[in-house]
């Protein structure tokens, strides 16, 4: 495989993640959906606290979209070990949830 097409699997894997930050729920329930029109599955992802917009992202596509068949196919914790502004080192929960149609 070339580099070329190296990129071009990563870009379509990074295509089908939802980085959960700082906007509004709705606009992520949207942009998931907007994915999931097109695409099997998606993946959302959260660091810290935004595990619980995630959550609440998910649980939203999951009930409201019930008659579509939205099921969580897989959820994925971690942490990872961040250096803070401080200098001391911090551990960060992740968490990644799989929405895929049935």
């Amino acid at each position: 495989m070339t580099s070329e097409n190296s990129n071009k699997s990563n870009i379509t894997e990074e295509r089908n993640i939802i980085f959960i930050g700082t906007k509004p729920i709705m606009s992520y329930v949207s942009a998931t959906l907007t994915q999931l029109s097109t695409r099997p599955s998606i993946t959302i992802k959260a660091r810290g606290k935004r595990i619980t917009q995630a959550v609440d992202v998910s649980q939203m596509i999951v009930k409201r979209m019930d008659t579509v068949g939205y099921v969580i196919s897989d959820v994925r914790i971690s942490s990872d070990s961040l250096t803070s502004q401080d200098g001391k080192q911090r551990n960060v929960s992740n968490m990644e949830i799989d929405i895929t149609k049935e």
